[in-house]
C-alpha cells in the first residue's frame, strides 16, 4: 500500500488489513523460527556426542594401522586396501522440517568378512580393519548430522531476517498509516458533524 493514498474509509480497512496479516506473518515465522532453533540444537548435541567418540575410534584406528604397517610392511597394507570393496550401500534420502530439506543417510551395514588372505597378515590388520569400519560408520553419521545443522542454520537466517523486516518496517509502517488515516476521518467526522449543527441551527432561527 503506497502512503500517499487518500484517506478514505476504504483505504483505512485496506492498511488495517495489510497490518493484521503482516502481524500474522510475524507470529508464524516467529514460531517457524523457534522450531528450527529447536530442530538444530538437538543435532548440534549429536554432532559433539558423534565427535567425541569419532576422536577416539580415529586414534585407535591409526594405532592399529601403525601396528598393522609394522607387522605385515606398508606396502602389503596398502595393497590390501586397494583390494576392499567400494562402499556402495549407501542411500541418500531427505525430509523437510519447516521449508529445510535435511538428509537421511541409510547406511546397510554388511558382515565384515576379509578380502586378504590369512597367511600373510596379522591379527593387527584384522584389528585395524574392525576400527576402520567403525570410523567409516561414525563419519558416515556426522557428516548427515553436520549437514541437517549447516541447513537449519541458513534457514533460521533467512526466517530472521523476513521476521525482523515485519517487525521493524512493515508493521510499524502500516500501524503509522491507519493512524494517519484514522485521525484525519475522525478529523473530517467531527468537522462534519460541526458543520450539519450549524446548518440545523440556522434552519432553526
Amino acid at each position: 500500500m503506497d502512503i500517499t493514498l487518500f484517506p478514505t474509509k476504504g483505504n483505512l480497512i485496506l492498511a488495517k488489513n495489510t497490518l493484521a496479516l503482516s502481524s500474522q506473518g510475524y507470529e508464524l515465522l516467529d514460531k517457524k523460527r523457534n522450531i528450527l532453533v529447536r530442530e538444530m540444537m538437538e543435532r548440534v548435541d549429536e554432532a559433539k556426542s558423534i565427535q567425541a567418540n569419532i576422536e577416539a575410534v580415529y586414534a585407535a584406528a591409526y594405532a592399529a594401522l601403525q601396528r598393522a604397517n609394522i607387522a605385515v610392511g606398508i606396502g602389503h597394507v596398502q595393497a590390501v586396501g586397494h583390494a576392499l570393496p567400494i562402499e556402495d550401500s549407501l542411500v541418500l534420502m531427505s525430509r523437510s522440517v519447516m521449508g529445510s530439506e535435511i538428509p537421511m543417510v541409510t547406511y546397510t551395514q554388511t558382515p565384515l568378512t576379509p578380502s586378504y588372505g590369512f597367511y600373510s597378515t596379522t591379527s593387527s590388520l584384522d584389528e585395524a580393519c574392525v576400527h576402520f569400519r567403525k570410523v567409516k560408520e561414525l563419519s558416515i553419521c556426522l557428516a548427515e548430522v553436520e549437514t541437517a545443522v549447516y541447513r537449519l542454520a541458513v534457514n533460521i537466517k533467512k526466517t530472521q531476517k523476513r521476521a525482523n523486516a515485519l517487525k521493524n518496517v512493515t508493521i510499524p509502517r502500516y500501524q503509522q498509516i491507519t493512524a494517519s488515516i484514522q485521525s484525519v476521518l475522525e478529523e473530517k467526522e467531527r468537522e462534519e458533524f460541526t458543520r450539519l449543527k450549524v446548518i440545523k441551527r440556522q434552519k432553526s432561527m
